[in-house]
């Protein structure tokens, strides 16, 4: 699939998952983590849009195991799970990017060009519902990623996310209504529009 494909299908993924795993489904940094992993399995293609911002490694991974090869099959999916259960990064990094990267395989596995999930062997495995570029693949990442969103029973918070990211804290004079009311100036500002830190690394740490 296209990479606009893997970056919707990879949040909808962990819209799916997040609640299971007693996680924030809405979370910036997990979402951004998620869709990071979405992109990634592609570093084994030096035109790919990850591919383009790490050239030589890219090429250095396609040269060795051509596209959808180790980085699409079985081995990977055991990366996956060895990186789950190391435990010496915490679960709120590698749950997203290892949600994220399992969605790029199941997205490429519903192509006709399908998986090499035993490589270095060269069977192919797929379940061939839509091409990729066609008409129909966006079809099928919307009705897919409609159903995720609809999953979760979050919502998303405008406000939120912009006092997460700090935007208010510099922009709230000037925004006053996308920001709400109560925005400090000063430190406390800062102190608001950084809370997220607060509030996400002791449980980071403490793992």
């Amino acid at each position: 699939m296209m990479a606009g494909s893997h970056i919707a299908l990879g949040a909808a993924a962990w819209f799916a998952a997040a609640p299971r795993l007693g996680m924030p489904a809405l979370d910036p940094l997990s979402l951004g983590l998620a869709v990071l992993g979405s992109l990634l399995p592609d570093i084994d293609h030096p035109k790919s849009w990850v591919g383009k911002r790490v050239w030589p490694l890219s090429l250095v991974c396609a040269k060795l195991f051509g596209h959808r090869g180790m980085t699409h099959s079985l081995i990977a999916v055991a990366g996956c799970a060895a990186l789950l259960l190391d435990g010496r990064m915490p679960l709120p990094i590698t749950a997203p990017l290892v949600v994220g990267y399992l969605s790029h395989l199941v997205a490429d596995l519903l192509t006709p060009g399908g998986l090499r999930l035993a490589w270095p062997l060269k069977g192919t495995w797929s379940l061939p519902l839509c091409r990729t570029g066609s008409a129909f693949e966006p079809l099928v990442v919307a009705l897919m990623l409609s159903w995720a969103w609809g999953a979760t029973k979050e919502r998303f918070d405008p406000q939120a996310g912009l006092r997460a990211a700090g935007v208010c804290r510099i922009l709230g004079p000037e925004l006053p209504s996308l920001c709400g009311p109560g925005v400090l100036p000063g430190p406390q500002a800062n102190r608001v529009g950084l809370a997220w830190l607060r509030d996400t690394l002791p449980p980071v740490i403490s793992r």
